[in-house]
């Protein structure tokens, strides 16, 4: 399938325009959960995305809510996500999947730097700093702050320059030149923060708000540790991305990024984060706590920039598409180099990205010379073993005549076909962020619970004649039957 790479999100916003996505609001919105509210109705009714032009306190910005949403549109519900990777807004979740494997595969093609871009049309440092005029919103009612990044891309760099990382994290406006967020250690971003701290410098970033939108995509990808996530995005579309010099660091950011906040994170100074209403659906009220604090010391900003917005929640929000399909694609890759014949794999969005499921051909015995045994283990020794699994503790392995992509389906298999305890298979031990809907106290503060394999395939003693026939319009009637109903169904106008 051709892509098509939309470089900034002026031209993402215009391809939106263009089908129907995106509808502009004029009258003024006010950022103490106004805004938070309207973004969380346009996500659970499926509407277009909000694009605010007049935000109290906000002036010279705009901001853009539900960037990554589904939408309620006929063949459009992946649009956002389609487009922003470069295939069509029609493409369906298998299609996405293929395509982010296909890229995994691709040579990778590391950025070019330029001179100057957009991003430089406005440069504030020293006491003209002020992130509270940024539209940022109070999202949710219960938020301990105002949060700044909910889909922007931090990027940070070893010491030794050899690593650049890219990812999404949320961050709090701590003060008008600091802020404070998640800096799990186990995360990439927790992985350079320390080498920074073993030679006593605190840790150089810039927070990317705005950007081409396949930017956000892929930093919320759990690409392997080491990996360059701007070098993975030029393989995918065979041609570098245009970086430009930060003002305060030799790290280098997308030259049409919208907005560009920079400084360094702190290894000593810490401020009270939280809580935030979250991908899993819930405010934990008691989940605030000392984070580390993001001194920022410049702000670059393009014209009338827009600053991306997700209120995170129940499902179906931004979040679940992107964490949970590029995660979906890097847990296949993986399969796939372990020698295990998958066919699909999906995060079904209503399960908030807790669920991951796998199909598996008919013929995986003889493909694999294996036992279901063996394979739950091997699936495990991947899943379990893979940055995206720290959000995810329940796997469903399921025959290929399911479509993952189907959660309607997936619910019907996973009742039908796994056994209570003769399938079920756990994994103590496993890591996990705390986030995670389900975890006790202690749980979240370890950092570890119990991951499960749900079997629902075939039992091995199973023979061609043993298999059932699905009971279903697709599988129940010859094709030409199939044909004939269809057409007499069309003629009297159903």
């Amino acid at each position: 399938m051709k892509k098509k790479q939309l470089k900034s999100m002026r031209e993402y916003l215009a391809a939106l325009e263009e089908i129907g996505e995106v509808k502009t609001i004029n009258e003024e919105v006010d950022w103490d959960l106004e805004m938070g509210a309207i973004i969380r109705y346009c996500n659970e009714t499926g509407s277009p995305a909000p694009l605010f032009t007049n935000v109290k306190d906000a002036k010279g910005f705009r901001a853009l809510g539900a960037p990554a949403g589904v939408s309620k549109q006929d063949k459009l519900y992946l649009s956002r996500y389609a487009l922003s990777i470069g295939l069509p807004a029609t493409a369906t979740g298998q299609d996405i999947v293929n395509a982010l494997i296909e890229g995994r595969n691709n040579e990778p093609i590391p950025p070019v730097e330029v001179s100057n871009g957009p991003c430089k049309e406005n440069i504030i440092k020293g006491d003209d700093v002020d992130l509270y005029k940024l539209p940022v919103p109070l999202a949710h009612m219960g938020d301990g702050g105002r949060y700044i990044n909910t889909f922007g891309t931090i990027i940070v760099q070893t010491p030794d320059g050899k690593w650049t990382n890219w990812s999404i994290a949320r961050i709090m406006i701590a003060d008008k030149t600091k802020m404070t967020g998640l800096v799990i250690p186990f995360q990439h971003i927790g992985r350079v923060h320390a080498e920074w701290k073993k030679i006593g410098k605190p840790t150089p970033f810039a927070l990317v708000l705005g950007s081409q939108p396949m930017i956000p995509i892929i930093s919320s990808t759990p690409l392997p540790e080491g990996m360059n996530e701007v070098d993975y995005i030029g393989g995918y579309f065979g041609e570098p991305l245009e970086l430009v010099k930060a003002e305060e660091s030799n790290l280098l950011v997308p030259a049409e990024a919208e907005i560009v906040v920079e400084g360094t994170i702190s290894h000593e100074e810490t401020a009270e984060e939280g809580p935030m209403g979250e991908y899993p659906g819930y405010i934990w009220n008691k989940s605030s706590s000392q984070k580390p604090v993001y001194n920022v010391t410049s702000i670059s900003h393009r014209d009338n920039a827009v600053l991306p917005v997700v209120v995170a929640g129940a499902p179906i929000d931004d979040d679940h598409p992107v964490m949970g399909i590029g995660g979906a694609a890097e847990i296949l890759h993986c399969l796939r180099e372990a020698g295990i014949p998958a066919t699909m794999t999906w995060s079904p969005f209503e399960t908030a990205c807790h669920w991951l499921v796998i199909t598996m051909p008919k013929d995986w015995k003889e493909q694999m010379n294996s036992n279901s045994e063996e394979l739950m283990q091997k699936i495990a020794d991947v899943v379990f073993t893979n940055k995206f699994s720290t959000i995810i503790s329940k796997v469903v392995v399921l025959g290929d005549d399911i479509d993952p992509t189907n959660t309607d389906e997936v619910l019907w298999a996973y009742t039908t076909r796994v056994h209570p305890t003769r399938d079920l298979y756990t994994y103590t031990d496993h890591t996990t962020i705390p986030l995670v809907g389900y975890l006790s106290e202690e749980e979240r503060i370890n950092g570890k619970t119990t991951a499960a394999i749900y079997n629902g395939l075939a039992p091995d003693e199973w023979k061609a004649e043993d298999y059932p026939i699905r009971s279903d319009f697709n599988h129940g009637y010859p094709k030409e039957i199939q044909e004939s109903a269809l057409t007499k169904l069309k003629k009297a106008g159903f």
